[in-house]
């Protein structure tokens, strides 16, 4: 893809727009940036562009800008049925996302890891197993490290392991992942697809340009993920609920042991190969000292280390990544025990599955702060989790009103106005031996810029608590 002497739009002026237009301009593109925000509101971020020499335009988009660029990179927070965008389409102007365009300047392997819930986790677990089996890595994508960056830094890696969302997939043309990984598809983001069929099927085209020689590790459990398998062309194993004759893992209680992997191929010399091979038939990583037992802990790290094997890394690797490796900040988050009351900071939830999953690894009982922004959930689906284990539902933000209607009668239920409210709230209604978990089910954007201010603000009223 040529870039000099370009007209290139980025749409967006977060850290992923920062990065590719300081990409574009090293190489050459004329690059303008659109931004709905004012350039007041967006401060030293829109200083920052324009230190770059961008061209900028702040508070919205202007038609002509968008159809008279020769190709758009847009954010993955802009919806494409904006009609800028649609006008630009229907010019026959490409749309690219910053990981389409990344990829087609990259010629180390990749590994990319999708599904809504776990993504994070097992992304940085990827990326430990293969440090500590002494490969270099890139850590990025939908973690706050844009793929592209990857390209304007001095230190090459042999790996890169990047997260990716549904909105960055649904901007791929070419985008070539040597393993893919697919962990789990349940209801989420329902505000910007139609259902969950359109859902899942942006999430499954992680897979869509893979050939027969790369791997894709998948959630066999998941019927609409064996379905998206059933249809694509990658070598397929499976981190949990795999069956007789096929390659995988199998969690136990002690141990996680891995099946059939001397069959990696040899990768194809194509770019974006990810290459690796095993000469053992079966291993088997130890579970007793591993700090992540929760089940859907577990199923995390059975997929890193299917994808790690498949890399080239060790068994010896793996598990000394496993028992080093630190659970990260907002998911399941121990904050602080007070008179005897233990407090979790889950603000990472922001789906219902991902709040079944939290009540899972708790003892109860519990008492569970939830709010927020609605994307669609379907809090009904909390019932035989709320009845069996949660004593007390303190409700905050913009879904209390939906959440009180469909969970409301199950438990004592309060409706409060700010965090701070909820935490003393949850403070004075537990005992010792019980515990409060913030798991909101719903995203943060009512009330605060993302779920890691939320996070922040309730770990920071806990804490004034204890002094």
């Amino acid at each position: 893809m040529e870039l000099e002497h370009t007209k290139a739009l980025v749409v967006g002026m977060g850290r992923s727009g920062f990065e590719t237009a300081s990409f574009l301009m090293q190489r050459g593109a004329r690059v303008t940036i659109s931004e709905m925000a004012g350039e007041n509101e967006m401060g030293e971020a829109a200083r920052k562009f324009r230190e770059l020499g961008v061209e900028t335009e702040f508070g919205g988009h202007v038609m002509d800008t968008f159809t008279g660029a020769d190709f758009i990179v847009i954010s993955p927070g802009v919806p494409h049925t904006i009609p800028p965008v649609r006008a630009a389409q229907e010019k026959g102007i490409p749309l690219l996302g910053e990981i389409e365009l990344a990829s087609r300047f990259i010629k180390e392997p990749i590994i990319a890891v999708t599904g809504t819930n776990g993504k994070t986790t097992t992304t940085r677990l990827i990326g430990h197993m293969l440090t500590h089996s002494g490969q270099t890595v890139f850590v990025g994508g939908n973690i706050g490290n844009p793929l592209i960056s990857y390209l304007t830094a001095h230190e090459k890696a042999q790996h890169l392991v990047v997260e990716v969302s549904s909105f960055q997939l649904d901007t791929i043309t070419s985008f070539r992942p040597g393993i893919s990984l697919l962990l789990n598809i349940t209801d989420d983001h329902l505000d910007r697809y139609s259902d969950i069929k359109a859902y899942a099927k942006a999430k499954g085209r992680v897979l869509e340009n893979q050939k027969k020689k790369d791997i894709a590790v998948l959630n066999g459990e998941d019927g609409r993920i064996r379905e998206i398998g059933n249809t694509c062309k990658p070598e397929k194993v499976f981190f949990t609920g795999r069956r007789e004759n096929e390659k995988g893992a199998d969690i136990g209680t002690h141990a996680i042991t891995f099946h059939c992997l001397d069959s990696f191929h040899d990768k194809d010399p194509g770019a974006n190969d990810s290459g690796g091979s095993l000469s053992e038939n079966r291993v088997s990583i130890k579970l007793d000292r591993v700090p992540l037992k929760c089940r859907h802990e577990l199923e995390n790290i059975s997929a890193a280390a299917l994808a790690t094997l498949a890399a080239g890394g060790t068994p010896t690797g793996i598990q000394k990544a496993l028992e080093s490796f630190k659970g990260l900040p907002h998911r399941m988050q121990r904050v602080a025990t007070l008179d005897g009351i233990v407090f979790y900071n889950d603000s990472k939830a922001t789906n219902v599955d991902s709040v079944l999953r939290a009540i899972e690894c708790l003892q109860g009982p519990i008492h569970l702060i939830m709010g927020g922004r609605d994307k669609g959930g379907q809090f009904h689906l909390l019932e035989s989790s709320v009845r069996k284990k949660v004593k007390t539902l303190i409700l905050l933000g913009e879904a209390s009103g939906e959440i009180e209607a469909a969970l409301g009668n199950l438990t004592a239920t309060k409706v409060v106005a700010t965090m701070e409210d909820a935490v003393s709230t949850a403070h004075a209604a537990a005992s010792s031996g019980e515990v409060v978990l913030l798991s909101p089910a719903c995203a943060s954007f009512d009330m605060y810029q993302d779920y890691k201010e939320r996070g922040d603000a309730f770990c920071k009223t806990v804490c004034e608590r204890k002094t």
